[in-house]
């Protein structure tokens, strides 16, 4: 049944609430004037095994859509996945195997069930149509946008003029990107920020091939535990969905407050009252973190996990109790992590300590540390822990 302009543009706003850019607001409000199920594309190349919590921002845009009774599409681009994604990238990505594809696609469509509603969710695969797709039809497609148009992207332009190497099946990467948007007839396509020319790109091919333009609704990018770079897995600055509930409780307490104000505001349901208490400081930032902490964790696991895993913290970190057998490790003066735990033989080298570093597995008092020239002082910092099992007191 079709609204009328007022109703469309009341939805068009409430659905997009939080994103960084809606192209365009007004295509928009027309699309759900006309009353009918749009389709809601979101695709993700199964690079990594495991989905963290940036990807649920986008995620979650796509459930208000699904509650709205719109048809979400969660496409896996498993055929993109052999090319790599080159958004962002200094150096050509590797390309995945067949079988780490099918890995990481099978972990993904588990876990975006955490957040979409499976019943109501069209996986989809875009090997389905390029698989299809022979030479006659690439150059088909290929003919739809110039070469001056493909070079516009940042990170193209950017390696080019470093003369740095650009393949061609990078360039190929948008325009297939662009035309998954043809083969599913979408009318909105969702993205973080860094998405945001390969969208346009299937904004384009739609006009090409008669079709209405999808609406382009960028997200923000979540910057991970380290507060710098976007959460990742592969900066270890991550907080997965399916990590157990003390490791996701604890992650999310080491945040910084001013990234946890962004948290809060892109990862919560916490209302604004709260949140401005919360940046202004009538709401003191460890409690507000406890919130925030509590709230994701109940979310990806139930209230009593959230409850027990914030008696863990609060026993081991606040209270600074840890297990009788826990060594004490008496030094003088501030030491050098990676050395540190090799006295400690939490690691055989400084090679494996940096790496594990790399990993998010070395945290110091409840905080997880990325920095491998991280010193650790005694009297400031007093327990360290490496993996789930090798923890240690350390003193002066």
């Amino acid at each position: 049944m079709p609204l009328d302009e007022q109703e469309a543009k009341e939805q068009a706003a409430e659905l997009s609430r939080n994103a960084a850019e809606v192209i365009s607001g007004g295509e928009l409000e027309a699309k759900l004037a006309q009353g009918k199920p749009l389709r809601i594309k979101l695709g993700m190349d199964p690079t990594a095994p495991d989905l963290h919590l940036g990807h649920s921002i986008t995620l979650k845009k796509m459930r208000d859509f699904q509650r709205r009774g719109h048809t979400v599409i969660f496409l896996v681009g498993d055929f993109t996945a052999m090319i790599g994604d080159p958004t962002g990238r200094s150096e050509t990505r590797k390309p995945l195997s067949p079988d780490q594809i099918k890995e990481n696609a099978a972990t993904y469509q588990k876990q975006v069930s955490m957040i979409l509603d499976p019943a109501k969710t069209e996986v989809r695969f875009n090997s389905e149509w390029m698989s299809q797709v022979d030479t006659r039809k690439l150059i088909e497609i290929a003919a739809k946008l110039s070469v001056a148009r493909m070079l516009e992207r940042d990170d193209f332009e950017k390696r080019l003029a470093n003369q740095e190497p650009l393949f061609l099946h990078e360039i190929l990467y948008p325009l297939i990107q662009g035309y998954d948007s043809v083969a599913l007839r979408a009318d909105v396509e969702m993205g973080g920020t860094d998405q945001k020319f390969n969208m346009l790109v299937g904004r384009e091919l739609q006009r090409a091939y008669g079709q209405s333009p999808q609406v382009v609704m960028t997200m923000p990018l979540l910057e991970g535990l380290d507060g710098v770079r976007k959460m990742s897995k592969s900066y270890g600055n991550y907080v997965g969905l399916t990590d157990k509930p003390e490791d996701m409780f604890g992650k999310l307490m080491s945040v910084s407050d001013r990234l946890m104000i962004k948290y809060l505001e892109l990862l919560t349901d916490t209302d604004a009252k709260t949140i401005e208490a919360a940046r202004s400081g009538a709401l003191h930032p460890m409690e507000a973190k406890k919130r925030l902490a509590a709230s994701i964790t109940a979310e990806y696991h139930d209230a009593d996990a959230a409850k027990r895993a914030q008696q863990y913290f609060e026993t081991k970190f606040q209270r600074h109790e840890v297990p009788a057998d826990a060594p004490v490790f008496k030094v003088a003066d501030a030491m050098w992590v990676c050395e540190l735990m090799k006295q400690l033989r939490f690691a055989a080298s400084t090679s494996e300590a940096r790496r594990l570093l790399s990993q998010g597995a070395v945290r110091v008092d409840g905080a997880t540390v990325n920095d491998p020239n991280f010193r650790f002082v005694p009297g400031d910092h007093k327990i360290l822990e490496v993996g789930k099992r090798r923890v240690a007191r350390i003193e002066r």
